[in-house]
């Protein structure tokens, strides 16, 4: 069939990786203005946890993360409407607060590498990264203050981090209860931990531009549970990438998760699974302290042939199911929804 003239002339439309990089380069200058606000030494570390400097302040040679969360910032405001001021400061306020909960967590985790390189408590020591989280959550509360529509916005802000929060607990806390039993951790609980640590956020990012903006009550609403429900997803998806992803693509060693013991949604739903190889599962976990990467590979196998690989994709397309009915209920229109469903399609796909 010969196409139509239209069809011959139309723009194709951008690419994921094009999305990322037009949002980056329209919040670059504004992060880079709040971040210069810092007092000199928590700058740089929050240079470097952006990617932007070395040790030093010397230009760095790793490249820093994708800035998912400003694009999602950026796209929900310009869907709904919403002044570009307004996409631009939530975009700026959800990314300090994103990379402030990162510093925290690399170091309740102990984790000594992110995007491969060594983390800000591991470079620069355990108390200067804890001070540099810090200021990186006061500049966010600064930034949405000094925004019209400030108090909406913090509003939204303030309920979201408390949802971090409580999440981020009952993780940590999901680390020292039993695999088996009655006290241990049931599929259901992981996914309310993961909506509030991972989806809150992903809400809040989806929601603030418009709320600093003006938009319906009802629309901020509608983007702030897409965006939970997307951040499950992503969690999700990522706990099955912590297993079986290609170290190439995630950054992780293969088994990764499994090797450190956590409790992730795979797991758990093999676990809760009726079959045989989730009792030899159960049996393998509790008798290793530590696996190695024999029995690593072995515990996959396990969790795959319980079922739990099987159940953790489908539970993440219900939740990707969810993502599009939110987005068709809203009755947006134009090219920043139709990045917007790209974004956030390609968030739960990934390499699953």
């Amino acid at each position: 069939m010969t196409p139509s003239a239209s069809e011959v002339l139309a723009p194709a439309a951008p690419s994921v990786p094009q999305l990322l990089d037009r949002c980056r380069d329209l919040v670059r200058p504004a992060l880079t203005e709040a971040v210069d606000r810092l007092h000199p030494w928590l700058g740089e570390m929050a240079a470097y946890s952006f990617g932007w400097c070395e040790v030093g302040g010397g230009p760095a040679e790793a490249s820093g993360g994708k800035g998912v969360r400003q694009a999602l910032a950026v796209l929900g405001a310009e869907a709904a409407g919403a002044p570009r001021r307004s996409g631009i400061a939530a975009a700026v306020a959800v990314e300090l607060v994103h990379t402030f909960s990162l510093l925290h967590d690399d170091i309740m985790d102990g984790d000594q590498t992110r995007r491969r390189r060594a983390t800000v408590w591991k470079t620069y020591g355990t108390g200067p990264a804890v001070l540099a989280g810090d200021a990186l959550f006061a500049l966010a509360v600064e930034t949405l203050a000094l925004t019209p529509g400030g108090p909406a916005g913090m509003r939204l802000l303030s309920a979201a981090l408390s949802d971090v929060v409580s999440g981020q607990a009952d993780d940590l806390l999901f680390a020292i209860r039993p695999w088996t039993g009655p006290e241990r951790v049931r599929p259901g609980e992981y996914r309310s931990m993961a909506e509030r640590k991972t989806g809150a956020l992903l809400g809040c990012a989806l929601s603030l531009g418009p709320a600093l903006g003006g938009a319906p009550p009802a629309t901020t609403a509608a983007l702030e549970r897409v965006g939970r429900h997307a951040g499950t997803a992503f969690q999700i998806v990522d706990d099955v990438l912590g297993i079986w992803g290609d170290p190439d693509m995630t950054g992780k060693p293969v088994h990764g998760d499994l090797r450190e013991r956590k409790k992730s949604y795979p797991v758990l739903a093999a676990l809760d699974a009726p079959v045989p190889a989730a009792r030899r599962l159960a049996a393998l976990l509790e008798s290793v302290e530590v696996p190695d990467e024999a029995l690593a590979r072995r515990a996959a196998a396990l969790v795959a042939e319980a079922g739990g690989r099987t159940a953790a994709l489908a539970e993440a397309r219900r939740h990707l199911a969810a993502v599009e009915r939110g987005l068709d209920e809203l009755e947006l229109a134009g090219p920043p929804l139709g990045g917007l469903r790209a974004l956030l399609g390609f968030l739960v796909r990934r390499e699953a």
